[in-house]
């Protein structure tokens, strides 16, 4: 995967070409104060139907998943 990187200030400038790099398969990471701040990225639809009910009963939920945890575990005790 090919990666683009510029600075925040030169983005604004160069946003037309960055949005043909992007529609190329480029990503194009932003930095802010020499450090990676943002990444754009082409948004790619998926050719694959999604099929409502195809993993039916392959999937359970304890009935106390949602229960409070125990301080023990906020803690760090055993």
């Amino acid at each position: 995967m090919t990666t683009k990187v510029v600075t925040a200030h030169d983005m604004q400038a160069q946003i037309s070409d960055l949005l043909v790099l992007i529609s190329n398969g480029i990503d194009v990471v932003i930095e802010k104060d020499d450090k990676p701040f943002a990444k754009l990225v082409a948004i790619h639809e998926s050719d694959v139907k999604r099929i409502p009910g195809l993993n039916k009963g392959e999937i359970w939920v304890s009935d106390d998943f949602d229960d409070p945890l125990p301080d023990e575990f906020w803690l760090g005790r055993k």
